[in-house]
């Protein structure tokens, strides 16, 4: 049985159920637990958690007198909850700057967490599925708030905490391109979920042939291309996965001409789900630094993977292209004016006129005052003319100029 009670009422030998509000508000991976420390209890009466859920067939039941949720109560929750499913939250649109704050902090919560559930995966123990939704939530959210923010800070990682920060970026693009394409909420959430459990299989392979500098041999190759239908088997045993996220998981490197793997799908074969892992799996890869080599600028990346006949969904990569755009955030640009800028912000309207900041002079190849400029909006029409390299201009701060942020050893 079920009781919703106040934090100030939470005793040692109850067992917690759930923890209310949101996931970022209390310490704790695992939401299910007998609570038998008074540390842990310090932790969530020091945390901004004010109710709970504890469930008494389980541990201690509240003491006589002490005010607790009915069953009716229960099921009120349970309706809600099914509503949040099928209806988007409501969320305030914050500016990319605002939100950029918020998502580095969600981005380091979000690493913790997948370490802590792949940690889980590669010892054999079971998952925390109910915890994974709810970080799909976060996620969720702040991509509603802004677009951008999550997903191009995602992109800056550590080669060494790749597997983990990718699928919390594949999660946001998943989110991002599911709303593009219209789905709905119940399925964009389905998408998230795939794309930060699209990988777990990973976890089946040896860390060291995973953080490999140098290139693979054919039977490392080999090895790491089991990873999906390795992590086909791990959502398989868990049994609290949808089909949905499963095909993901097993599907995410298929291609539309059939050369892709495990099970060489073509054309229809492949679910939408499937193609939008392809591509969101691919991006975020290809930007990202890895072991073995620095990641693409986004819109070389955007450039080369447009080039690349038979491996995408068209009206998927279409989609995808709208959603981070033709010159994504932290790309470097030439306008016409003869000076470099970075990209800050899309312009959903005017793929081709984001919002830019400047900050030197291709032709005296001197710095200038860093300014913003909306491409859409300027009276003097100085436009985007082509892609430029930072590694070629010996520019290795780049990434702090977009996000305003100190980011010592995250990006390029």
């Amino acid at each position: 049985m079920l009781k919703r009670i106040a934090v100030a009422d939470l005793r040692i030998g109850m067992y917690i159920q759930e923890f209310c509000g949101s996931w970022m508000d209390h310490p704790f991976w695992k939401s299910k637990f007998v609570l038998n420390s008074d540390k842990d209890l310090a932790r969530i009466r020091d945390s901004a958690i004010s109710e709970l859920w504890i469930d008494v067939s389980k541990g201690e039941d509240v003491a006589a007198g002490v005010q607790a949720a009915t069953e009716a109560e229960v099921e009120c929750e349970a309706q809600a909850r099914l509503l949040a499913a099928i209806e988007p939250p409501k969320v305030k649109v914050l500016s990319m700057e605002q939100e950029l704050e918020q998502a580095m902090k969600l981005c380091a919560r979000s690493k913790q967490a997948v370490m802590e559930m792949f940690s889980d995966a590669r010892m054999g123990q079971a998952l925390q599925f109910e915890q994974a939704e709810l970080l799909v939530e976060e996620i969720s959210k702040s991509v509603m708030r802004h677009p951008n923010a999550l997903i191009s800070l995602a992109r800056l990682k550590h080669s060494n905490e790749y597997t983990y920060m990718h699928s919390v970026a594949v999660c946001a693009l998943m989110i991002a391109l599911a709303r593009q394409l219209g789905l709905p909420e119940a399925a964009v959430r389905e998408a998230g979920l795939a794309g930060l459990l699209h990988d777990i299989g990973k976890m089946a392979v040896p860390q060291d042939l995973l953080d490999k500098p140098g290139k693979l041999s054919d039977s490392e190759f080999a090895a790491i291309r089991k990873h999906p239908e390795e992590g086909g088997s791990i959502l398989i045993a868990s049994k609290q996965v949808s089909a949905l996220v499963l095909d993901v998981c097993l599907h995410h490197h298929e291609k539309v001409d059939g050369s892709g793997y495990p099970h060489h799908l073509q054309g229809e074969q492949i679910s939408l789900l499937a193609k939008m892992g392809a591509v969101c799996d691919v991006y975020d890869a290809i930007t990202s630094n890895r072991p073995y080599k620095q990641g693409w600028d986004p819109a070389e990346s955007i450039r080369k993977m447009a080039e690349w006949k038979g491996h995408f969904d068209e009206v998927v990569f279409q989609a995808f292209v709208k959603t981070v755009g033709i010159y994504p955030v932290g790309a470097l640009v030439r306008l016409q004016s003869g000076r470099l800028a970075v990209v800050i912000e899309q312009n959903p309207k005017a793929l081709l006129a984001p919002r830019v900041k400047v900050f030197f002079s291709a032709k005296s190849r001197l710095p200038l005052p860093q300014s913003v400029v909306d491409l859409s909006k300027i009276t003097d029409q100085d436009r985007i003319v082509g892609r430029e390299s930072a590694e070629e201009w010996g520019f290795e701060r780049l990434d702090e100029l977009w996000s305003g942020m100190e980011l010592e050893g995250r990006g390029r």
